[in-house]
């Protein structure tokens, strides 16, 4: 999140990190049987650990590592057997424990089904379920000069970023990650019978579209495994792979606006915010050239030292550098605290998008990581006196930890094109996406990080019920920052329901698919439809 808006500044001094993303874990060798790893295994605990959030640790019975769809088929068909209960890991980086759950007796690791590569047949990039986004940006920029518009964290794995939508710098130009997939492979189990693959592609006479449709944004984990997606852009009438996504970022271009939290008061910072909400309701339909701009508002609690407006454009383009000049004077206007502005040199793109520092350790957190996410999308900005809200729990003295923020995030533009039932990403009006993240490392703490995060959720939105409600405001919540929160009835006592919150009109839909696809709930965690 805060490496998304340029707050963490890139370390172009080192390739490390971009030469770890694109290292392969495992060599695929898909006629030998799936390695098979039981709690005495020592590897155990190292795949347990490939979970990112360290509030949740399961306990499976095993964890499968497959290097190919028939070995997914047969570890489906094995679980089903035994009746476990079965979880899918792709880059370990889900949020809310839907995979690190007690329940989950079996778990899928996808980490060794890495393949990028470009299928002619399909023309498409072809892509495995087990691959990062680092990874995946590394070898179709160096490749072919293309990528996709998805999020700042190399680590992530595009198994969940693809199927929760995927959103990122790009999506204001771009769209979604999920408005480019063409197609998907899916292991799936019928009501008779074993395990099977399917492929399902978005052409309109494609007797398994629906399944298609429902990865297009329906979450993951949801109907069945998926092994491998095939990525092209809607509008590609060519044969050129060169062509067939959007063209890569000719570099970077980073401004900053910092204020001292001990100089800035209440009425600084709400104005502060309301200048990016305002920005934001005037730039971000479909088509302007403002969208070319990804920017947010990051204010960390107080402890932290600073408040930082920032945004980023691709200088190469022209006109670029004046749309970041005007929307960093835009929020500066009428605040009565003068920041300190900075800009960076011209960056070379990819360099900068895999020089990540995560965000928790960017505020100061110590490893191993525990978090919680809980995001809002915003038709509208927040108000004046939501604002205040705001302040007041970044400040409130009788809570003290300075790696939890509050942020805002340039939504709309691109995303905001395609009809609400185009994809099962039903979000197609938000111009902001708003969220409120913690992170802390010691599990003795987890009651009191929580219960400040929840409050403050709670009381933000407390005119629709304590959630971003579908209407006027709001468009409800990122199923790709899954919150189990919204589907406990002793957290989410409001009217809306956590299906309406993260599926709106287009859960009916899903759920008609779920029942065709997986009549007998195989795949299933705290969220499933």
């Amino acid at each position: 999140m805060l490496a998304d808006l340029g707050l963490i500044a890139p370390d172009l001094a080192s390739d490390a990190a971009l030469s770890a993303a694109a290292a392969p874990v495992f060599m695929d060798t898909p006629n030998r049987e799936s390695v098979s790893i039981t709690p005495k295994d020592p590897r155990y605990q190292d795949l347990l650990l490939r979970g990112y959030n360290r509030r949740f640790t399961g306990s499976p019975d095993n964890i499968r590592i497959v290097t190919g769809t028939g070995q997914v088929i047969d570890a489906v068909n094995d679980a089903v057997r035994e009746g476990k209960q079965l979880g899918i890991r792709g880059g370990g980086h889900n949020l809310d424990g839907l995979v690190d759950d007690p329940r989950v007796r079996s778990v899928i690791d996808m980490t060794a089904m890495r393949s990028i590569s470009y299928d002619p047949l399909m023309r498409a990039f072809a892509i495995e379920a087990g691959a990062t986004l680092g990874e995946v940006y590394r070898a179709l920029y160096y490749g072919w000069g293309v990528t996709v518009p998805g999020g700042a964290c190399p680590p992530v794995g595009v198994g969940g970023h693809i199927t929760g939508g995927g959103y990122g710098a790009l999506s204001r130009q771009y769209g979604l990650v999920a408005d480019n997939l063409y197609a998907v492979e899916v292991v799936v189990v019928p009501a008779r019978g074993s395990a099977r693959a399917v492929v399902a592609t978005r052409e309109p006479t494609d007797p398994n579209r629906d399944l298609w449709w429902a990865h297009s944004g329906g979450g993951g984990g949801n109907f069945g495994v998926v092994t491998r997606f095939w990525l092209r852009s809607p509008n590609a009438a060519t044969n050129d792979p060169g062509k067939m996504l959007p063209k890569a970022p000719g570099g970077t271009l980073i401004s900053r606006a910092v204020w001292k939290w001990d100089e800035l008061d209440r009425s600084a910072f709400v104005q502060i915010a309301r200048n990016i909400g305002a920005w934001h309701e005037r730039y971000s339909s479909p088509g302007m050239k403002e969208n070319a701009l990804f920017g947010g508002f990051i204010a960390p609690r107080i402890e932290f030292g600073t408040v930082t407006v920032a945004g980023q454009v691709d200088p190469t383009v022209n006109g670029n550098e004046r749309i970041l000049h005007d929307y960093i004077a835009a929020a500066c206007e009428n605040v009565n605290v003068k920041p300190t502005i900075t800009t960076s040199a011209r960056l070379p793109w990819l360099t900068t998008v895999m020089s990540y520092v995560d965000t928790g350790i960017g505020l100061g957190a110590k490893p191993p990581l525990r978090s919680k996410t809980k995001g809002a999308y915003l038709k509208k900005r927040y108000t004046d006196s939501q604002m205040e809200t705001v302040h007041a729990y970044l400040t409130d003295p009788g809570y003290r930890h300075a790696p939890a923020a509050f942020a805002l995030s340039s939504y709309g533009g691109q995303i905001n094109a395609p009809a609400t039932d185009a994809t099962a990403t039903s979000h197609r009006r938000a111009v902001l996406l708003g969220s409120i993240y913690n992170y802390w490392d010691k599990a003795e703490d987890d009651t009191r990080h929580l219960t400040w995060q929840r409050d403050f959720y709670r009381d933000l939105h407390k005119d629709t019920g304590g959630v971003p409600a579908p209407g006027d405001q709001y468009d409800g919540c990122y199923i790709g920052w899954p919150d189990v929160d919204l589907a406990d009835p002793t957290l989410n006592t409001s009217p809306t329901s956590w299906q309406t919150l993260f599926y709106a009109s287009n859960y009916a839909r899903l759920k008609k698919i779920k029942k065709a696809w997986d009549p007998r709930n195989v795949f299933r965690h705290g969220l499933s439809i």
